[in-house]
């Protein structure tokens, strides 16, 4: 028989009819008590069994875990906690559980520990709500661009070019690792290997985003992300997904516009559609931080973060501003930041991002015309040929959120810049090309979905919001 969302089903609509529910027991309390949740919802949902009516087999199976379907009548609940509960006709066990050795007990568990349980934590509170949120994060940025007449393109996950230069990547090959074919300079023949050269997986979508932007006017990339950066922060993976959108015509200040609107409209959704998950998740948020020392708390609760993002109008100010609003304060004055700010052309930590945002502006900033030193080769030189059309947006809590750029479309500073790097043009010879025939301003921006899945949902570290994290030493799942 087909069953109703719980979701679905805790509305006054429903009440006093008889529904199909399925879905995994959380607690099962009194011989009389099962609570049960199936994802729809961070709300479980309570049913009540007359327990003479069940014979004590199947009683013996009513576990934590246990996947079971119930038919039964929603009516107003006469206990308190709830407001509605299921008055059961007919239970049944789909898939049983061993209550001696699940590991997601009705209990605190700390997400460390869940990490070790990452198959298993979807079916806790917390990060069912992540999830959902997740989701509907993910529908929205498509939502934005698909509205906009924005092209979603899929860029290659294995790749011969370096997008950011850093060399942080990992090699894709299937040479034998334990005997490789060597060349005359004793080097690794990488023109025996499967794709006839040295290959990676992606730091990026970018530079493939840039060549058909400049066909379609408008596009975007969403898709994984891989970087070999041997980094166990709380801010790293070592596989994420990024938005990636490219546009001709575009200059840096059309798209500082854009990146503007699109991450106004896609809190902005969350807030209206996701209502019951971040009421749980800020509650949660509060209560983690009443037991923090005093100068760890939030300044804000999760709420309060999203709608000081949505609510207020973005600062924008250039890097030679920041750095002198910076250098200037009294907190800088009185050795309190980690990274004193003292020389221009420096680039900037979390917590200068963060006072600019928090202390000084108190609102969202955009930092643009950033040190050419500090920036990527891609980056469009301004005419004091110091600084680059480069843009960061900073958040509350988290610093930088979005980082971006008009791109350079002159071929012979573009060539000048990848020289001074050392990057080799025979590796990105087609890029070189994108710029002989018909080139023009364009731009574009990164959004790293994971750091913005945390910061909308209030989580602390950033393995707690993707599925199944993959980090240094971490690939079990």
């Amino acid at each position: 028989m087909e069953g109703i969302k719980i979701a679905e089903l805790l509305s006054k609509k429903n009440l006093n009819k008889s529904h199909f529910i399925y879905g995994w027991i959380k607690t099962f309390r009194g011989n009389r008590f099962i609570s049960i949740n199936d994802g729809s919802t961070s709300q479980n949902l309570q049913c009540v069994i007359e327990y003479e009516k069940i014979n004590e087999s199947l009683l013996k199976k009513i576990n934590t875990g246990a996947s079971i379907s119930i038919y039964g009548e929603l009516i107003e609940s006469q206990g308190k906690g709830q407001k509605f509960e299921i008055k059961v006709k007919e239970l049944k066990i789909i898939g049983e559980s061993d209550p001696d050795n699940y590991p997601i007990q009705p209990k605190k568990h700390s997400l460390e520990f869940l990490r070790e349980k990452a198959h298993l934590r979807i079916r806790t509170s917390t990060f069912s709500s992540v999830m959902r949120i997740r989701s509907a994060l993910s529908f929205a940025i498509h939502e934005f661009f698909q509205k906009k007449k924005f092209f979603y393109i899929n860029t290659p996950i294995i790749t011969g070019s370096d997008a950011e230069g850093a060399g942080e990547m990992f090699r894709v090959s299937t040479l034998d690792p334990t005997s490789p074919i060597l060349d005359e300079k004793n080097q690794i023949d990488f023109s025996k290997d499967f794709f006839g050269k040295e290959t990676n997986l992606t730091v990026s979508g970018q530079l493939e985003a840039e060549a058909y932007a400049l066909g379609l006017g408008e596009v975007y990339t969403f898709g994984p992300t891989f970087r070999a950066e041997n980094s166990n922060t709380s801010r790293h993976l070592s596989e994420f997904w990024m938005i990636e959108p490219e546009m001709a015509f575009y200059n840096l200040e059309k798209n500082m516009d854009l990146a503007e609107e699109f991450i106004i409209s896609i809190l902005n959704k969350i807030l209206k559609n996701c209502s019951d998950d971040l009421s749980f998740l800020n509650e949660r948020q509060i209560k983690e931080d009443k037991n923090k020392p005093l100068q760890e708390r939030s300044p804000m609760n999760l709420i309060e973060k999203l709608n000081f993002v949505v609510k207020n109008k973005f600062k924008r100010l250039n890097y030679s501003e920041a750095f002198n609003i910076l250098k200037n304060c009294s907190k800088n004055k009185k050795n309190k930041f980690k990274f004193k700010v003292e020389n221009w052309g420096m680039d900037f930590q979390s917590e200068h991002e963060r006072f600019l945002v928090e202390k000084h502006f108190k609102c969202p900033v955009i930092v643009f015309d950033y040190p050419v030193e500090i920036k990527a080769f891609y980056m469009r030189l301004n005419d004091d040929k110091k600084t680059v059309g480069a843009m960061d947006i900073l958040f509350p809590g988290i610093g930088e959120i979005v980082g971006g750029s008009q791109r350079e479309e002159r071929l012979d500073i573009l060539q000048k810049r990848m020289k001074e790097l050392k990057i080799e043009e025979k590796e990105l010879w087609w890029y070189l090309e994108l710029r002989k025939f018909g080139s023009v301003p364009h731009s574009g921006f990164g959004l790293g979905f994971e750091r913005l899945v945390q910061f909308a949902t209030g989580m602390s570290n950033i393995r707690d919001v993707i599925p199944f994290p993959r980090t240094p030493q971490n690939a079990n799942f």
